[in-house]
């Protein structure tokens, strides 16, 4: 059930300038290693902390040109982030454990696992929790190039995984089926059509021994997040040319450049459970 709040939202963005062609490159973290570091969702808050991944607060912050951020962010029992705006730059949240309460203007909205919501930008949103266990949250932020108009969605969009069917997609093979969850503002296949920036949020899920036929995109750049299993990501290329495969557990996540080899093979077999990618794109202009 796709689940809609009303709220009138008219934007103008300017930020960025003018970037280069980046030569293919790769960025590897886990969410065991990240560190505690502040934050404007956790300024001043109360009993929440946020766990950078890539951009802004981690190292190599510099080398992403369309992702602001992507980080982990987790409010324990009793606590709230800080509700916050961003004028250039638009919003996912993605509920990887726990519920709480997005907090959306004026607005509380209760959030459970597997809940994806859009935050356009100049939203003020921010997340509590007024359970007895902790909610983790994986926060992505895409920015608005200079002069590009952002429409805004009038509504909060918000949906959970669980609604979104399997479906395979031919240019990536038989063995992987995908929920697409997130497109751009003109997509007709995706559960939300809400983003200007970010190009796609989907759940890859693997068969047992199956890979996502490795590619790469010359104008986008990729995080992956395996949320479930282990497995062999596809990072780069090797010096004689071959897809360079990285062993990764449950917990690994992945910048990709733009131009870079990307992909993954499954580690699973017959019987276990699927395994499980969380992953986004967004286009560089």
């Amino acid at each position: 059930m796709r689940r809609t709040f009303l709220m009138p939202l008219t934007v103008m963005v300017v930020l960025a300038a003018f970037h280069p062609p980046a030569e293919p490159f790769f960025i590897q973290r886990h969410l065991a290693d990240l560190e505690v570091r502040p934050d404007d969702l956790t300024s001043g808050a109360r009993g929440a902390i946020y766990q950078p991944i890539f951009g802004i607060g981690a190292p190599d912050s510099e080398r992403l040109r369309g992702v602001a951020r992507c980080g982990l962010l987790t409010v324990g029992p009793g606590g709230s982030s800080v509700v916050v705006p961003y004028p250039a730059e638009e919003q996912i949240y993605y509920i990887l454990e726990g519920g709480g309460t997005l907090v959306y203007e004026d607005r509380r909205v209760p959030v459970q696992k597997d809940d994806f919501m859009y935050l356009p930008v100049r939203s003020r949103h921010g997340m509590a929790n007024e359970s007895d266990a902790p909610v983790r949250v994986i926060v992505m932020g895409f920015r608005i190039p200079a002069g590009q108009r952002a429409a805004g969605a009038l509504e909060l969009q918000l949906a959970n995984a669980a609604e979104v069917p399997l479906q395979a997609l031919s240019s990536h093979g038989p063995t992987t089926q995908f929920r697409l969850l997130m497109g751009q503002t003109m997509s007709r296949r995706d559960k939300l059509a809400a983003a200007c920036q970010m190009t796609s949020l989907f759940i890859m899920d693997f068969a047992a021994g199956g890979n996502n036929n490795p590619h790469s995109h010359a104008a986008e750049e990729e995080i992956y997040l395996l949320m479930r299993g282990s497995g062999e990501i596809v990072a780069g290329k090797t010096a004689d040319g071959q897809d360079a495969r990285h062993p990764v557990k449950e917990g690994a996540v992945f910048f990709f450049g733009p131009g870079t080899r990307v992909g993954y093979y499954s580690g699973a077999k017959e019987g276990q459970e699927h395994d499980l990618i969380l992953a986004a794109r967004s286009r560089l202009e």
